[in-house]
């Protein structure tokens, strides 16, 4: 059992040589690739899946969350013979990462563990890189969004969040506008957009959404908008009076939620981040809070998706741990889905109940993004982005 842990963002020329280099000395690639690759998956029985995954003995997996340290130490008690190897990455990273190995024929991942659909999509998956897989088990019980054009296994968030030791009443602010004004001035925290993609989808939907923006600004001003020169948009003028308000921006999460939750704090910013992390509360001395009902939202809801890569070299193994991640028949998911299991996380089965304490996702008020939408406008709002910063 060891899980490589690797941070930070690399440039697809960067890895190529070091994809290149890891070819000799990891796992080969599948003689055939798993995308050519005739067995049919879905009519294989449990136990037939499990004989050869075990005859592999090896599974590895590229994931955008530590919690997948849970899931190797579960899954390895359950399948004993069978090593997991995996590696805790930002998405970013991971999905460069998986392009530049598919590209070198090299040693890759068998599983993929991804957030930042648009770019999934519409590059690994346009490319060939990933594969889909729905283990035959729990399609019924997975809405059709979620099961194409990637079984997602989760919905995440990226919202706006507060310390709710300071603000016991609730948000300090009920309109986004509000973060552009003085008084929050060099305090709102966030991971950088241009860094991590699932941030690039906040800012993207943000310039989707211009019509709510549009009306959010007018109840907070009493005024229309109006436009700087070169601004297309009031998403976008958002994000420029946001970013001249000396918003912070910092490279993780986990500098967000200690900014905003630590407590003991008298006027501390608010940030950015996942709802879930609210989980560690007690463990990090936090108080953060989801700041729900914020006009027009408080950010944004995306999937968390699974795929076998094309290349894999265990590609049994690569099905059973997808199969094992999407939880038991119990109305929780059982220990395999335990690590998402969490308020502020949204179980995509629908014979998965909520979990306790978690704000309904009608309530939340987050936008749900869209992929193909998010795809196609991200560029320039990366691009918007760097003449802002």
């Amino acid at each position: 059992m060891h899980t490589p842990r690797r941070t930070g963002r690399r440039a697809l020329a960067a890895l190529l040589p070091l994809a290149l280099g890891l070819a000799a000395c990891s796992s080969e690639p599948s003689t055939t690739g798993a995308g050519d690759d005739a067995t049919d998956w879905d009519a294989l029985g449990h136990d037939e899946l499990v004989e050869r995954a075990e005859a592999e003995g090896e599974v590895v997996v590229y994931a955008f969350t530590s919690r997948i340290a849970s899931i190797e130490e579960s899954f390895e008690a359950e399948y004993p013979g069978i090593d997991v190897v995996a590696s805790d990455i930002s998405s970013s990273e991971l999905i460069t990462r998986l392009a530049a190995e598919h590209a070198a024929v090299s040693a890759t991942a068998d599983v993929a563990y991804v957030s930042d659909a648009p770019v999934v999509v519409s590059e690994l998956l346009a490319d060939g890189v990933l594969l889909p897989y729905v283990p035959e088990r729990v399609a019924d019980a997975l809405p059709e969004e979620h099961r194409t054009p990637l079984v997602a296994n989760r919905l995440s968030t990226k919202v706006l969040m507060y310390n709710e030791e300071a603000h016991p009443d609730g948000p300090p602010v009920s309109n986004l506008w509000e973060l552009t004004e003085p008084e929050w001035s060099g305090k709102v925290v966030l991971v950088d957009p241009n860094a991590r993609g699932d941030y690039l989808d906040l800012a993207t939907e943000l310039s989707l959404r211009a019509d709510e923006m549009s009306a959010a600004y007018e109840e907070h001003a009493g005024a229309p908008v109006v436009l700087d020169e070169g601004v297309a948009d009031a998403g976008l003028q958002f994000l420029k009076d946001l970013y001249a308000n000396d918003a912070v921006l910092v490279d993780d999460t986990d500098t967000v939620n200690a900014a905003v939750g630590a407590t003991g704090q008298s006027d501390p910013p608010v940030g950015f981040s996942s709802s879930s992390d609210r989980r560690d509360n007690a463990d990090e001395g936090w108080a953060l809070q989801v700041a729900s009902g914020v006009v027009p939202s408080p950010g944004i809801v995306f999937p968390a998706l699974l795929g076998v890569t094309a290349n894999a070299a265990h590609p049994a193994a690569a099905r059973l741990l997808i199969d094992y991640m999407m939880g038991d028949e119990t109305e929780t998911g059982g220990i395999a889905y335990e690590p998402f299991y969490v308020a502020g996380d949204y179980p995509t089965r629908t014979d998965v109940v909520p979990p306790a304490g978690a704000i309904a996702l009608d309530e939340l008020g987050a936008w749900q993004i869209d992929v193909e939408a998010t795809a196609e406008r991200r560029d320039d709002v990366a691009d918007f982005l760097l003449t802002i910063q």
